[in-house]
């Protein structure tokens, strides 16, 4: 379906965590619809193919990447990089930044509590997992709008999951950063409602992607959502990138404040999914 939606050439959107998962996977499928793509990721030299790579997707599918290797929690490169598209956005009074998307997956994995006191969590991890997975998203918009380079028709999409408003080992703070960024968004669309920008949380399922794959027990976790799943599979970051550039058409303009579930319908579903359910039968 996302192939039927079309955006001007002057559309644009920022995405942090640009280079895989999430925000890879929509950078490219925004720019199959025609969207220009500002991509910030902070890649070392083993994963910076991955950066290039899609960079050079986004231009084939005829669009222009704009990417910038930073430190997203960086206050001095967030301004830096959204000066620098400022005077993108000045050389093009039609520019319009359409999409703000927020999938930075860089945190601490560590109990709050053990026996061990060295394995617990640190004060600094949890500020830095928070200030991340979270509260920058709120200094990324803030620069843009003040920049005037976000205006009615824009959308912001926060990437969230169950971890929310779940438990598991070791994610502790990472759910902290979810639950707020849940937050953060609600309060963005109600301060942004009047500029008529909306924003809304994407839930998506369980993914296998980098991200994930730090976590212990992903392989776990891949099987399980696949068993309870109503669609008997995994969510991909293609679902994601699909259902983002169906709410970025204008005719999703009311739609703000939501946590969206992109999932299969896996959230909903108790430990025994269908396959589990059809063997106790």
């Amino acid at each position: 379906m996302s192939n039927d939606i079309k955006f001007r050439k002057n559309d644009w959107a920022l995405i942090l965590g640009a280079s895989s998962g999430f925000g890879g996977a929509t950078a490219k499928e925004l720019a199959r619809c025609g969207m220009s793509i500002i991509g910030i990721h902070f890649d070392r030299a083993a994963t910076l193919p991955q950066a290039e790579a899609i960079k050079k997707e986004i231009e084939d599918a005829g669009a222009q990447p704009l990417f910038f290797n930073v430190n997203a929690s960086d206050e001095t490169k967030r301004n830096e990089v959204l000066d620098e598209v400022k005077k993108v956005f000045d050389k093009d009074s039609e520019a319009n930044l359409k999409v703000v998307m927020h999938s930075l997956a860089f945190g601490t994995l560590r109990p709050f509590i053990s026996e061990n006191p060295q394995d617990m969590m640190t004060q600094r991890q949890m500020d830095m997992t928070v200030d991340v997975m979270a509260t920058s998203l709120v200094y990324w918009v803030q620069g843009a709008f003040t920049r005037g380079l976000m205006k009615k028709g824009g959308r912001i999409y926060a990437m969230t999951s169950s971890g929310g408003h779940s438990v598991l080992p070791f994610y502790g703070a990472v759910s902290v950063a979810k639950a707020a960024l849940e937050s953060i968004i609600r309060q963005l669309a109600m301060e942004l409602g009047p500029f008529g920008i909306t924003a809304n949380s994407i839930m998506a399922g369980v993914t296998d992607t980098p991200a994930l794959r730090k976590i212990p027990g992903a392989e776990k976790m891949i099987t399980s959502a696949t068993a309870k799943n109503p669609q008997m599979r995994p969510t991909t970051p293609e679902d994601i990138a699909k259902a983002i550039a169906l709410l970025s058409h204008d005719n999703a303009y009311f739609i703000s404040g939501n946590v969206i579930g992109v999932d299969g319908g896996e959230d909903i579903v108790s430990y025994f999914g269908q396959k589990n359910v059809k063997s106790l039968e």
